[in-house]
C-alpha cells in the first residue's frame, strides 16, 4: 500500500477507535456498550494488521474481540436487564472530571506529536533492532525479566473468578 493510502487508512481506523471508545463509555444501554467495545477491539486488530503483526492481530480478534466480549455479554445477560437503560449518574464533580480528561488529552496529544513526524518516512530498523515473531513467541511464555507468564496467569485467575462469580449470581435467581 502506498504511503498516502496507509495514512488515510490509519486516520480512518484511529477515528473509528476513538469514536467507538467514546460511545462505549457514554451509552446508557449496556449491550450497546459491549457492541461498541467489540468494534473498538476489531479496529485495534486492524492497526496490528497494518503494522504487519499478523499474530497479534489474530490474538486480538480471537481472545479479546471473541472471548472477552462474549464473556462480558454473558455477564450482562446473567446479572441485569439488557433492554433497560441505566439511570443517569448525578455527580457534583463533573467539572473536575472534565478538566482531568482535557489534561490527559493534552498530555496524550503532546506525547504523540512530539515523537512522530507525519511527513517523513519512519526510520528503518536494523536486523538487530527488528522484533520478529520468534522473539515475541519466546518472550510471552517466559518467567524471566521482561517476560509475561506471571501477568498472563494473574489474568486467567481473575477471569476464572469472574466466571465463578457469574455462576453464583445466576444460581441465586
Amino acid at each position: 500500500m502506498d504511503s498516502v493510502g496507509s495514512i488515510i487508512l490509519y486516520v480512518v481506523v484511529a477515528a473509528a477507535i476513538i469514536i467507538f471508545s467514546v460511545l462505549a463509555v457514554t451509552t446508557r444501554k449496556i449491550l450497546r456498550a459491549a457492541t461498541y467495545l467489540l468494534f473498538t477491539l476489531f479496529a485495534t486488530a486492524v492497526v496490528y494488521f497494518m503494522l504487519d503483526y499478523q499474530f497479534l492481530g489474530a490474538v486480538q480478534i480471537a481472545v479479546y474481540a471473541g472471548g472477552i466480549v462474549v464473556l462480558f455479554v454473558f455477564a450482562i445477560l446473567l446479572t441485569s436487564h439488557p433492554g433497560h437503560s441505566s439511570e443517569r449518574l448525578a455527580s457534583k464533580r463533573r467539572v473536575i472530571g472534565l478538566i482531568a480528561s482535557l489534561a490527559m488529552l493534552a498530555v496524550a496529544g503532546y506525547s504523540l506529536f512530539s515523537r512522530i513526524n507525519l511527513f517523513n518516512a519512519a526510520p528503518q530498523l536494523t536486523p538487530e533492532q527488528a522484533v520478529d515473531m520468534d522473539k515475541i513467541g519466546t518472550a510471552i511464555p517466559g518467567t524471566g525479566d521482561g517476560q509475561y507468564l506471571l501477568p498472563f496467569e494473574a489474568i486467567s485467575v481473575l477471569l476464572l473468578a469472574c466466571i465463578i462469580g457469574g455462576i453464583v449470581v445466576a444460581r441465586k435467581r
